[in-house]
């Protein structure tokens, strides 16, 4: 099969290449996250080749400036990566909605469809929100609220002061592609939708509504664990990811 030229590498990251894999997993990070975290799966899912998107303003795009709007983000995203004939889009959080946008992208310019997109634990659009925007905070107000949110940074990040930036940066852009995203209504994928979500956060996730955004098949898991549930459950999601790309592939 054919796979992304290396024009799309900024782009993209891997760690195992499989050649010979029937199918690519596109994975996007959450807020202020990273491709790294997904390329790791590579060693335990070998029904595909595994690769992380990397976004701007991080890693080994540190030098260039974050993207801070979803429609920007897609159209740079869509732009930049060749994704073949035969793939399947992952993403967590922020990035299920990013996920779920590029496939709409790919939908409206008559481009190829993923064969299946996961969206994981992130509740389905229109997203509900309330008043609070905390991107344009101030950095100590800011660096509370994520704390809060999402649990302290690690002690070695908190420390120095220009990781710190850094992190707080990466955070930040993410949040405000979130808070400022507006869902405009449209025709629902044509490609099959897995919803995942960690039981703790489940009921706010609303995986069903995922199936409003699907005129393909639908489907479900709740696994054991909080937000981040698919560190500790790794091995179940991949289990599952595993057993419906077999099913497309």
């Amino acid at each position: 099969m054919t796979r992304p030229p290396a024009a799309g590498s900024r782009w993209l990251v891997r760690r195992v290449r499989r050649p010979d894999a029937p199918i690519d997993l596109y994975c996007f990070p959450h807020a202020g996250g990273s491709a790294g975290e997904y390329v790791r799966w590579s060693d335990d899912l070998a029904e595909a080749q595994v690769w992380g998107v990397q976004l701007p303003g991080r890693a080994s795009r540190m030098s260039e400036p974050s993207i801070t709007r979803m429609d920007e983000l897609v159209e740079r995203v869509v732009d930049g990566i060749d994704f073949g004939e035969r793939f399947a889009l992952f993403g967590h959080s922020l990035g299920s909605l990013v996920a779920f946008e590029v496939a709409r992208a790919l939908q409206r310019d008559g481009k190829p469809l993923p064969q299946r997109l996961f969206v994981s634990s992130g509740p389905p659009p229109p997203v509900p929100r309330g008043t609070e925007r905390i991107h344009d905070l101030p950095d100590d107000a800011f660096l509370t609220r994520v704390e809060q949110l999402w649990g302290a940074l690690p002690e070695p990040i908190k420390s120095n002061a220009d990781l710190l930036k850094i992190a707080l940066g990466q955070f930040r852009a993410d949040l405000a592609v979130f808070e400022t995203y507006e869902h405009q209504p449209g025709p629902p994928l044509d490609s099959p939708i897995t919803a995942f979500a960690g039981a703790q956060e489940a009921l706010a996730a609303d995986l069903d509504g995922w199936k409003a955004h699907t005129a393909a098949d639908f489907e479900s898991h709740v696994l054991p664990g909080h937000h981040f549930y698919l560190r500790e459950q790794k091995a179940e999601l991949l289990r599952h990811i595993a057993g419906a790309l077999r099913h497309t592939a």
